[in-house]
């Protein structure tokens, strides 16, 4: 599996509780700005609707040697999903105040996929602890290396 992006903010602004991966629905030259690495995930998140899951704010450039067929790059994407999966997630949001964020983009052989996650927003103080656990870490780090 080839990782193409991850959203490296969401272990700092969120509690993780459980990892799903989805499919995720490109229409034409979007395959290839994802081959090339033009991909964000930065703000963008996961709603469900009539029973189906979508991910809204996620950016893919226009791929640059497309003449007619170009897409907003900010445009909402359907998630392929299983509907057990997809009842677990939205009764989890509605019920407890969770949210559903995407983490990483990844290629599984000659699929796109997503790999999306139930979480729980972290407080301020969470936050942190977190920073503290890190600079904790690179300074031991720092001295295993000069020792």
């Amino acid at each position: 599996m080839e990782n193409i992006t991850t959203n490296k903010k969401v272990n700092f602004e969120y509690f993780v509780l459980k990892r799903f991966v989805a499919g995720i629905a490109l229409v034409g030259s979007e395959v290839k700005s994802v081959r090339n690495k033009s991909v964000s995930l930065r703000d963008s998140f996961v709603t469900f609707r009539h029973g189906e899951a979508f991910v809204h704010n996620m950016f893919i450039k226009t791929y640059e040697q497309t003449k007619s067929f170009a897409v907003n790059e900010r445009r909402t994407r359907k998630l392929l999903l299983n509907k057990s999966e997809i009842n677990e997630l939205s009764e989890k949001v509605e019920q407890k105040g969770l949210t559903v964020v995407p983490t990483r983009l990844f290629f599984d052989r000659h699929l796109v996929k997503l790999e999306i996650a139930l979480c729980k927003g972290k407080l301020l103080h969470d936050k942190r602890e977190t920073i503290k656990k890190r600079d904790l870490q690179r300074s031991i780090q720092r001295e295993l290396k000069s020792s």
